[in-house]
């Protein structure tokens, strides 16, 4: 997998990051999930390229390393792990800010535009990084099913069912009345048709 990576995760490392995305158990946001976002780098590294591919690829790895339902600092606490294991065993190598700051972003679950992003120098790195996490929306049905299916095995046991539908539905319906779904031309092109197509499904499905 590392083959054509611009820089070199060691085995500590490597086990250390699958360890991270075990705990606690996971329907969704397990490693098979970066192994996802990882296809998609792979696809935008081939494409328009990445400005800064080791800082970005080292976001992909850690947006969720630590991800518990319901918690709001997932995505602050994943950012910290991955400064933790930039200083440890990358030291000097990549920009720990710029990997934990990307990996913040995810918190807003894709919904950052072009005037939260200007003041960004890589903002187009930031687009594809944001729109790579949120491709599964755009995914085949099956594989759209098999995501909407995991989020609700995540929060089962932490909020009400009901609660978790009402929430869920309108998060869904958000992100198919917004008039971009991905912020990048290269995944707008791609994914939006599928994407709404999925959106729509699951927004009008009976449960």
């Amino acid at each position: 997998m590392q083959r054509d990576w611009p820089l070199r995760i060691g085995a500590e490392q490597w086990s250390a990051l699958q360890t991270a995305h075990a705990t606690p158990a996971r329907a969704y946001h397990h490693f098979g999930h970066v192994r996802e976002v990882l296809r998609h780098y792979a696809d935008v590294a081939a494409g328009p390229g990445w400005r800064q591919p080791a800082e970005v690829l080292l976001a992909v790895l850690y947006h969720d390393a630590i991800y518990q339902p319901g918690r709001r600092d997932n995505e602050a606490r994943s950012a910290q792990l991955a400064r933790e294991h930039i200083a440890h065993w990358l030291h000097g190598q990549v920009d720990a800010t710029r990997v934990a700051d990307l990996i913040a972003m995810t918190a807003r679950h894709g919904q950052i535009d072009d005037a939260a992003l200007a003041a960004d120098p890589a903002i187009e790195d930031a687009r594809h990084f944001l729109d790579a996490d949120m491709a599964i929306l755009g995914a085949a049905p099956e594989q759209f099913d098999a995501y909407h299916r995991g989020i609700a095995a995540e929060y089962r046991g932490h909020v009400p069912g009901p609660l978790f539908r009402l929430n869920r539905r309108r998060f869904l319906k958000a992100l198919v009345g917004r008039e971009r779904i991905f912020l990048s031309e290269f995944f707008h092109h791609r994914y939006d048709v599928q994407a709404r197509n999925n959106l729509r499904r699951a927004i009008t499905e009976k449960r």
